[in-house]
């Protein structure tokens, strides 16, 4: 299971494999090298409410509370608040900010699908909220509006193109005025 984490302003990419003893788990924070590390099953516990488990020899208590991307977490004394996003729901976030995580010059792909309609031209000045083209991913259209007053500097997909995940689709120039 892949997904990524935000925890005090810092991103996180999560990886969890279940093997039949472990759990091989990689974990890359924004800007450093991957990290992996296995937990042993039986060194863990689940209840109704919480998880339990050993982790180098130190014993982690661990609650989570939560919905959709927000979650409040309890270990070691303390709450703390993470946003988690799996696959669907990064294309949301993605979809909602007009691009992926903290781009503002242009318009990516959050993850693999199919350019289904295009409605703006290059040069063209697009007011915040517009509607910039349709993309269908994981079975659903998904439409992908301007994330604030803009210009269309290059459009860099066609109706039909089959992208990749983090494909620049529009290229943004900033509103003269």
């Amino acid at each position: 299971m892949y997904f990524e984490a935000e925890l005090k302003g810092l991103k996180y990419k999560v990886d969890v494999v279940e093997l039949r003893g472990t759990w091989k788990i990689s974990i890359q924070k924004e800007g450093s090298d991957w990290q992996h590390y296995d937990i042993s099953k039986k060194d863990y516990q689940r209840t109704e409410s919480y998880y339990s488990f050993l982790f180098k020899g130190v014993s982690y208590l661990i609650d989570v509370i939560g919905k959709d991307t927000e979650y409040e977490v309890f270990t070691r004394n303390s709450f703390r608040n993470v946003r988690i996003f799996n696959d669907e729901m990064l294309l949301h976030e993605s979809l909602k900010r007009g691009g992926s995580f903290g781009v503002e010059k242009d318009l990516r792909a959050g993850m693999p699908g199919k350019i289904i309609e295009i409605f703006v031209k290059e040069g063209e000045s697009v007011k915040a909220n517009k509607p910039i083209l349709i993309m269908e991913a994981m079975k659903m259209e998904n439409e992908m509006r301007s994330p604030r007053d803009l210009r269309i500097k290059e459009i860099c997909v066609k109706q039909g193109d089959s992208v990749e995940s983090g494909a620049v689709l529009v290229k943004f120039d900033e509103v003269e005025g």
